[in-house]
């Protein structure tokens, strides 16, 4: 259900948002937020979905392989089941 929900939402960019960590690190780390998308509208969880700090959030990572890349990890943050805050972005060794 989680997964449906974060994916769902990603459908329109308008329910994701990035957090400036994140914004620094698609820099430096060569990740494009239009390749961060793609791993929230299409990985899998890696690990557990954690409660947040706020009532109504749940935290995971997603990740996915990029063709001629790596695997792309986004840590995600869903907020209330309405949007979702992307928190980082990194590749997964």
């Amino acid at each position: 259900m989680f997964l449906q929900l974060v994916r769902n939402l990603a459908g329109d960019t308008r329910n994701v948002k990035w957090s400036a960590h994140a914004r620094e690190r698609f820099e430096e780390r060569d990740i494009s937020n239009r390749m961060a998308l793609y791993v929230i509208r299409k990985g899998e969880i890696s690990g557990d979905i954690v409660a947040g700090r706020m009532a109504g959030e749940w935290r995971a990572k997603l990740t996915y392989p990029i063709p001629g890349r790596r695997e792309v990890g986004v840590a995600i943050i869903l907020i209330r089941e309405t949007r979702t805050l992307v928190k980082t972005v990194e590749w997964e060794d």
